[in-house]
């Protein structure tokens, strides 16, 4: 039974998470073109988050950890920096750069989580786990309709790269922090929007873009989008943490691949964008890709399950021959 609901509690946050992330992009999308400016939204969005994250602290009386962290401070505040380069990177990529090149390069997030999992983790990954890795980033480009045509490599697109280390270094640096520190996730989350709120405000006022918010035209529906924008972002803090305590680094980077796929979908649904065969067959490669990533899990857990079975039957009996000799030695 208590498996049953673990298995409920994992798909429920990683369709959280994937639809969280989903809504944080449209709303940072539009914040970005309301206010002209990356750092600004960024100010916005953090700030409307910061709200929200204290809110939900209180209530599950957590607040009071925050100044409890002694030396995990210092680690906590280092995710919190690399959450603010993942995001200036892939800024100052798409400004010098092409969005083509740039999404491509990007996801290659991925690709590095899986080499860094097998390299310093020492986890195994099967080949099926490479294909299927591959199959669905290739789904994922087809579902974003890359135009290949305007993508070449220059220098300056190693922001983008600069950007994906950042996001895998920053994953794999939380995943630490919940696991060899008992960091609670809450609380990870709370220092890293906190950080990133107070490196976007320094930038902001370096770039000379915080005056910009005097000659803004606030209309209502502006804050319910602001606001909703920053339930967004304390949405992934809950469910990306959750997900990545719970799952390997890698799994959870494919499950964010889902991510283009609903944002395209919603974009078909509310923006009226175009719907053709090429991402009809990418979604079609992306769910492919995760199932047969979920099915290879499946059974290397059976097999785990009937090794460890077979493994207590083998001791069972071997314990039950020697109390049989012992009871006829006496």
């Amino acid at each position: 039974m208590t498996t049953n609901k673990n298995a409920v509690a994992d798909v429920l946050c990683i369709s959280g998470m994937i639809v969280a992330w989903t809504a944080y992009y449209l709303a940072s999308d539009w914040a970005v073109g309301f206010t002209g400016s990356a750092f600004a939204a960024g100010m916005l969005l953090r700030a409307a988050a910061l709200v929200f994250l204290t809110v939900y602290l209180i209530v599950r009386g957590k607040f009071a950890l925050i100044f409890k962290q002694g030396k995990t401070a210092l680690v906590l505040l280092v995710i919190g920096v690399l959450g603010y380069m993942l995001d200036t990177f892939a800024n100052l990529g798409f400004a010098y750069g092409s969005v083509g090149t740039g999404t491509v390069l990007l996801k290659t997030d991925i690709l590095m989580a899986n080499v860094a999992t097998a390299v310093f983790l020492r986890e195994r990954l099967y080949a099926s786990d490479w294909i299927a890795t591959l199959v669905m980033l290739g789904g994922v480009i087809m579902v974003l309709d890359i135009d290949f045509a305007s993508a070449t490599f220059n220098w300056y697109d190693l922001f983008f790269i600069a950007s994906a280390a950042s996001v895998t270094a920053n994953a794999f640096v939380i995943k630490g922090a919940q696991d060899k520190l008992g960091a609670d996730s809450d609380v990870i989350g709370y220092y890293n929007n906190f950080v990133v709120l107070v490196l976007f405000t320094v930038s902001s006022l370096i770039a000379g873009d915080f005056g910009r918010f005097a000659s803004l035209d606030f209309e209502v529906w502006h804050v319910f989008a602001i606001l909703g924008g920053g339930l967004a972002q304390t949405l992934i803090y809950v469910f990306y943490y959750r997900n990545l305590r719970r799952h390997p680094v890698w799994v959870v980077k494919l499950y964010m691949l889902f991510v283009p796929v609903l944002t395209c979908i919603a974009g078909v649904l509310l923006f009226d964008e175009s719907f053709g065969a090429m991402k009809a067959v990418g979604m079609v490669l992306v769910l492919g890709g995760a199932a047969a990533i979920a099915l290879r899990g499946k059974i290397n857990g059976g097999k785990i399950v009937r090794k460890d079975w077979a493994e207590y039957v083998y001791r069972r009996e071997e314990r039950e021959g020697e109390d049989y000799e012992t009871g006829s030695a006496r």
